[in-house]
């Protein structure tokens, strides 16, 4: 539950979730008892209503809301589970210090600009896949439990528990598993890779991070380059609208 307004006889409340909001109406036809129950929702509560979906009537549409045509006049409604004095709420302007929000994660990702982030990066990777599959590559998940091999960085080491004084390490890259596969013949490999550098912490990087990660075999240094630049146009199109223009944009 975002929010809930008491009119006086009708309580609205806003119910929120990763799809955005539904006003809900609490009012004498769908009984007292739920008119009473609705009076002492509060931000957070997670409640389950049932009732009739309805237009809004004339001139109380909210055109700024994806569902401002509707509402939902509410017949039942059950408390599913009480929020109790929570530390922030999603919508409040100020929010808090970082601490605060990674502390309590689950009130931060209900954000709408943590959820557009996460529906976004989702979307760009889907197009990503999408964009490589049509040029011929695979997509095969390497292993996360190697060997130790030469790198710009630490490795983190994991102790194996069946061979005693031995480690794997987590791997900074896919290096060596891709070129196995390009020896193999399997020519065009992709993934979205999750690497680990034991190393100091940087501006806008961490211990473990994502990156595209993609081979080719029998390429030359241009067909490389001409792959990633079809990749950054399609995402400019899609994602910013920018119709980008080779080679003068990169």
């Amino acid at each position: 539950m975002d929010r809930n307004r008491d009119q006086g006889g009708i309580v609205f409340v806003d119910l929120r979730d990763r799809y955005g909001k539904t006003q809900v109406v609490f009012d004498p036809e769908g009984g007292t008892e739920n008119l009473a129950a609705a009076s002492k929702l509060r931000g957070e509560d997670v409640i389950r209503v049932t009732g009739t979906v309805a237009s809004r009537p004339e001139g109380t549409k909210n055109n700024e809301l994806g569902t401002g045509e509707v509402e939902l006049r509410v017949k039942k409604v059950e408390l599913l589970n009480k929020c109790n004095n929570a530390p922030f709420t999603p919508g409040q302007q100020d929010l808090p210090g970082e601490d605060l929000r990674l502390k309590y994660r689950y009130l931060d990702l209900r954000r709408t600009d943590m959820q557009r982030t996460l529906i976004l990066r989702n979307d760009i990777i889907l197009e990503m896949r999408n964009y490589f599959a049509e040029n011929g590559f695979i997509d095969v998940e390497t292993p996360i439990l190697g060997r130790s091999t030469p790198e710009g960085a630490r490795d983190y080491l994991v102790p194996s528990r069946v061979h005693n004084g031995q480690f794997y390490a987590l791997p900074q890259s896919p290096q060596l598993y891709k070129q196995i596969l390009m020896v193999a013949g399997y020519d065009r490999y992709v993934q979205v890779a999750r690497c680990f550098r034991d190393e100091d912490l940087r501006a806008d990087r961490q211990p473990e991070f994502t990156q595209l990660d993609l081979e080719m075999s029998f390429v030359t240094h241009e067909d490389v380059i001409n792959m990633i630049d079809g990749l950054m146009l399609r995402l400019a199109k899609k994602f910013l609208n920018l119709n980008l223009k080779l080679p003068e944009s990169f």
